[in-house]
């Protein structure tokens, strides 16, 4: 029985966390209200605040529930793969979950140039832990000799997960019927004309 409440609760967070993503990335997070995203998922009100305490608190667990999908896939794509083929495999595993998230992706984008919001903390570590699995395999290729010796790995590893952010939403809002193949094709040319300089 408890199973079974449990697999209830957390189906129910599902739907309010799909809920709040689409709202939120349709009309902003504060134009979106409680009611709004009870209303989307199908419950009532007091169902959001049985599942979270209020609507900041809904959020920073999207985030935390969002980020930490991308960064499975990031570590799902590089696993046993030499630096060279785990990079191609993180922009294939990027575009593919923001095709996915595409909500989430465009919501994620506008969060993280404002600087004003109570969760800009919780997203500030949890884009940090996304970034470090990029870094891991920048660091691995500069070791193997893959990529430059003074590749700077830091911005490396954040400028490969801001580009391929910025690149996927383009893509799917401008020109959703290219091929992701084509699409990651060229953002790995990118990526190593970038690393060649």
């Amino acid at each position: 029985m408890t199973d079974g409440r449990s697999r209830r609760r957390e189906d129910t967070r599902q739907r309010l966390f799909v809920a709040a993503v689409e709202l939120i990335a349709e009309q902003g997070f504060s134009a979106t209200t409680v009611d709004d995203i009870a209303g989307r998922a199908g419950v009532a009100k007091g169902t959001v605040y049985y599942n979270f305490e209020s609507k900041t608190v809904l959020f920073e667990e999207l985030l935390r529930h969002g980020i930490g999908l991308l960064t499975a896939d990031f570590r799902a794509a590089v696993a046993g793969l030499p630096p060279r083929e785990a990079l191609a495999a993180l922009v294939r595993a990027e575009l593919e979950y923001i095709r996915r998230y595409r909500a989430f992706a465009q919501l994620l984008l506008s969060e993280m140039w404002r600087t004003n919001r109570e969760w800009q903390q919780t997203l500030r570590l949890l884009r940090g832990e996304a970034i470090e699995v990029i870094a891991e395999t920048v660091r691995a290729g500069v070791a193997s000799g893959d990529l430059p010796a003074d590749l700077d790995v830091r911005t490396a590893s954040s400028a490969l997960f801001g580009v391929g952010l910025v690149v996927a939403v383009d893509w799917l809002v401008f020109q959703p019927e290219r091929p992701i193949e084509d699409v990651q094709a060229a953002l790995l040319g990118i990526v190593r004309r970038v690393a060649q300089t």
